[in-house]
């Protein structure tokens, strides 16, 4: 095995203060992104999402952190997100595991994880 592989998710993105600037990163992202930002300038606690977001990846990638938020399906449910703003929203995710220099392989894992979670978020 390579070093990449013996390392979890969650040492890959470069654990809680990897993970917290890969998601101060998205946001950034997200609030000038024309198709996502709207959503998240109505927001009446950015810092709140901020954390829930945090805390969802680092559980969700292996980390002690506990998730203390709500299930993605409750929290998206009435929200009508398009098929447009979920690809918006991933292609800023990617960006910021770019700019966080995440290799190719763990991008591609962390891509694979949020499409098996797009039902819960899409138009529900």
């Amino acid at each position: 095995m390579t070093p990449v592989e013996t390392k979890s998710l969650y040492q890959r993105l470069g654990g809680f203060d990897g993970i917290t600037r890969i998601v101060h990163d998205v946001m950034d992202a997200h609030l000038s992104n024309p198709l996502v930002a709207p959503r998240f300038q109505a927001s009446e606690d950015l810092d709140h999402a901020k954390q829930m977001a945090v805390e969802f990846f680092c559980a969700g990638c292996g980390g002690p952190e506990a998730y203390t938020g709500r299930d993605l399906l409750v929290a998206h449910k009435g929200m009508n997100i398009s098929e447009q703003e979920y690809m918006a929203a991933m292609d800023d995710i990617l960006g910021a595991l770019r700019k966080n220099d995440i290799d190719d392989a763990t991008r591609g894992e962390v891509t694979a994880i949020l499409y098996s979670l797009k039902g819960q978020i899409i138009r529900v």
